[in-house]
């Protein structure tokens, strides 16, 4: 974020206005996700890793209120006392948080007492960005904007866990019956685009927004390695299903395989063979398999395992950053949330490495650690991600249902290596 200290009070006024639009937007968005929800809806929480969709709403908005609202804006009243915990998603240093499996047995604060409480910190956040002088503004900008990007994660965990909450639904509800239907593509062939390695740098720059876990921007040194030219599709999943890759214990990591056996997996998460025809449940309810559409909900494990069955290995997340900073900027033609498919889908281009970003998330064999150098910021923020370092592996690109422009070259996901109610699928690499 850009300092206005000792900028002209034009320049000041020019950016909070700015800042205000922004927030506006993001919060809007958040609202309309939830449009084509039934009250029912609100407070399904299908299993522990998912949350109700009136918690997001409510997190959300106590992001706000308890790192802007509360340290910044005098004489501000909170709107209820109880909801400093209620909603507090991980955050030790500020109390005890609510039991996270326990959100969805909540029948109180009603959907429309969530709504109040969003409507009650918009108007009180507007306040703070039109009174907020001097070198405060500075820190509020700075925290306004990591909560409209904190935000925009939650839209998308929003629709992550709608799917899997309706999903459990035996009629299969459909989210929406209006999305945009998948067009005909031809598939692409999957060539192989060769690096020659050397010294790169890799992390967030200094000139716009990043995460704390994007940063030291550092040096890196890589070997020579070749990069998938897309994305592994449903058919040629399904190749490794039919050669009973589920069955076979020398694809898989050992703990891979314990995850397998355990959960009975036999088929990548939504997947249904309904007389002897493969069927996904999506956002716009059950649609057969549309083979040269890029696989999703894989775990790690399954990532793994695939990319074994075809002698290849997945790439590092540094491999996946110098060749993903090598590709145009990313265009309308990138399938995120905006393009209203909500589903991966085939790549129409030929080009050199296509579906970097959008479609799905891509799993990479690097585990989630910090950058050398990295600090965790002070205070109650620095649990935002630091703490999370440990048995988790990094995902790269974003997905159909991340907002446009939320991601960058340098953003890091990373879940456990078991999860894959995500919008996760693979890129293959080798080395040279």
């Amino acid at each position: 974020m850009t300092s206005t200290l000792g900028a002209p009070q034009g320049v000041a006024e020019t950016e909070k206005a700015g800042l205000a639009v922004r927030y506006k937007q993001v919060r809007r968005a958040s609202e309309e996700i939830c449009h084509p929800l039934a009250i029912e809806d609100y407070g399904v929480q299908g299993m522990a890793n998912t949350s109700p969709p009136r918690w997001h709403l409510a997190h959300t908005t106590w992001f706000f209120e308890t790192f802007l609202l509360k340290p910044y804006l005098p004489r501000y009243t909170a709107f209820h006392p109880q909801f400093e915990s209620l909603f507090n998603s991980y955050y030790e240093t500020l109390g005890a948080p609510f039991s996270r499996p326990l959100r969805g047995v909540l029948s109180r604060p009603t959907t429309d007492e969530i709504y109040s409480y969003r409507a009650y910190v918009d108007t009180a956040l507007m306040e703070l960005i039109g009174s907020v002088r001097g070198n405060d503004w500075e820190n509020v900008a700075a925290r306004i904007t990591l909560g409209c990007h904190h935000e925009e994660q939650h839209q998308e965990l929003l629709l992550t866990d709608i799917k899997y909450n309706f999903s459990l639904n035996p009629l299969c509800p459909a989210y929406r019956t209006d999305l945009r239907q998948t067009p005909h593509e031809k598939t692409l062939a999957l060539d192989w685009m060769p690096h020659p390695g050397g010294i790169y740098e890799i992390g967030a720059k200094e000139t716009s927004f990043s995460f704390d876990n994007e940063r030291p921007r550092h040096r890196i040194y890589l070997g020579p390695y070749t990069l998938a030219s897309r994305l592994v599709t449903n058919g040629e999943y399904l190749e490794f299903i039919t050669a009973g890759g589920y069955q076979r214990a020398e694809l898989w990591l050992a703990d891979g395989w314990h995850t397998v056996r355990g959960h009975h997996w036999q088929a990548p998460l939504y997947w249904q063979c309904i007389e002897g025809t493969w069927w996904q449940f999506t956002l716009g309810g059950m649609q057969p398999i549309i083979e040269n559409a890029p696989v999703c909900h894989i775990s790690y494990y399954e990532a793994d395992a695939y990319a074994r069955f075809r002698d290849a290995r997945l790439p590092t997340e540094q491999e996946w950053e110098v060749s993903a900073a090598l590709q145009p900027a990313q265009s309308a033609a990138e399938n995120f949330r905006e393009s209203d498919f909500l589903h991966p889908q085939p790549t129409p281009r030929q080009g050199q490495i296509m579906q970097m970003f959008g479609d799905v998330w891509e799993w990479t064999c690097s585990a989630y650690a910090p950058y050398p150098g990295y600090h965790a910021p002070a205070g109650a923020l620095g649990e935002y991600n630091g703490k999370f370092m440990a048995n988790q592996m990094v995902l790269r690109g974003g997905s159909c249902v991340t907002p446009t422009g939320h991601v960058g070259v340098a953003y890091r996901n990373f879940f456990y290596p078991h999860d894959r109610w995500q919008f996760s699928g693979i890129r293959l690499a080798n080395h040279l």
